[in-house]
């Protein structure tokens, strides 16, 4: 390749599969889930897979639940155009799509390639729900923290709302309330996968709304799901020799931060800060800096909402309340769509779905049909400035980006 010219990152187009799906159930295997995600989101860039120059796979449980390792080699396997193509695969929780995106737009940036392929794969449905939170707890600090747990997570962001409680105050219901948003606005979504989902009960009613950890209830939970998204980065240089294409938004912004693993060491930790986890904010600020915008300058946000608590803690994070009152910002409607900051459009992470490690991938190319307005049913008129936070195991992986018009 040339010297190094690659000053901006562009997103062609993207493809997400059915998140409610059961691949499992329906014979297929990880082979059949990446050759629809290859091919569609091919057809989506208008880009053919002999022009791929390099492959970032995001995946974080492949082994635990089918015994599958070593998937970036699978776009080679099932799509011929990709044998002897560079590919990788990343690992970070539920932040794997969004390393697997860093990964890409730093061989970008240095010149390496022109042309990346971005997948985030992931196959849940294959064992029983008790063993599937087993496996999912691994994202934690083995043998160190929430031994006592039956569900790790919920009891990891039930112990984060409590946390909550004590520095601030919390009224559950707010975290009710965003359960009963986000579901909503998956309904709308044709890929969500509690799209068809009724007579839900946002209620304290312990049987239609049961508790899983704490004072968490299930429908705070997001659900166990099969899926995978892909997006195509190009660079300046590709854009240069091909001025005919199109690409659905430009990454102008990105954050990253990584904290230790138990959820105890960063809740202890003390950084002369008012916010609870400091090192999520700065993933948050460094994004919007990078994109040369605040807060105010958003038309929505695709966030990490893989628990009520997760969007709560996000909220004031972001800056749209002051520490600790992310309630002002659910009370005065500013997250619905139609408000200040409409989030997760697509329903999240609890309405439409947690393919752990296609989420982060999933958000970007949600905040791209945002900002091209192909979004649909969940597009917000005029978007132009779309933000992501993705986020793995406690906040222990942070990880944000910021899509704008690639006509701006």
């Amino acid at each position: 390749m040339t010297s190094p010219t690659t000053t901006s990152i562009w997103m062609m187009g993207g493809y997400q599969t059915d998140f409610a799906r059961n691949w499992n159930r329906e014979g297929f295997d990880f082979a059949d889930l990446t050759t629809e995600a290859v091919t569609e989101t091919c057809a989506a860039a208008g880009i053919g897979p002999e022009a791929i120059e390099v492959i970032h796979v995001g995946n974080a449980f492949g082994q635990l639940f089918t015994g599958q390792g070593h998937l970036g080699a699978m776009p080679a396997t099932v799509i011929p155009e990709l044998w002897g193509v560079p590919a990788t695969r990343h690992e970070a929780a539920c932040a794997s799509g969004g390393t697997a995106l860093l990964a890409a737009m730093a061989d970008l940036k240095a010149g390496l390639y022109d042309v990346a392929l971005v997948l985030g794969v992931e196959l849940e449905k294959t064992v029983p729900g008790d063993q599937a939170a087993q496996y999912l707890g691994a994202a934690a600090w083995a043998g160190h923290e929430g031994e006592q747990a039956k569900f790790m997570w919920p009891y990891m962001f039930a112990e984060m709302a409590e946390e909550y409680d004590r520095r601030y105050g919390l009224d559950f219901a707010h975290l009710r309330r965003i359960g009963e948003l986000n579901f909503a606005n998956a309904r709308s979504n044709p890929k969500a996968q509690t799209r068809g989902w009724t007579d839900l009960d946002f209620s304290d009613d312990d049987a239609r709304n049961p508790l899983v950890e704490g004072r968490l209830r299930r429908l705070d939970c997001s659900q166990i799901t099969d899926g995978a998204a892909g997006v195509i980065l190009v660079s300046d240089r590709y854009r240069q020799a091909h001025p005919q294409a199109q690409p659905w938004s430009q990454v102008t912004g990105w954050g990253h931060t990584t904290a230790g693993l138990s959820l105890e060491s960063k809740l202890g930790r003390r950084d002369d800060s008012p916010y609870v986890l400091p090192h999520l904010r700065k993933a948050i600020t460094d994004a919007l800096g990078r994109a040369r915008v605040d807060i105010d300058d958003l038309d929505g946000l695709e966030i990490h909402d893989c628990f009520s608590m997760s969007e709560y803690l996000t909220i004031d994070h972001l800056g749209l309340t002051e520490p600790g009152r992310s309630f002002e910002a659910i009370d005065n409607g500013d997250i619905e769509m139609g408000g200040r900051l409409p989030i997760n459009p697509s329903g999240g992470l609890l309405g439409g779905g947690h393919p752990v490690g296609a989420s982060g991938i999933r958000m970007l190319l949600d905040a791209s049909a945002q900002v091209s307005d192909r979004a649909g049913d969940q597009q917000i008129e005029g978007a132009d400035t779309f933000g992501t936070v993705n986020f793995g195991g406690s906040t222990a992986t942070c990880v944000t980006f910021v899509a704008t018009s690639a006509a701006n």
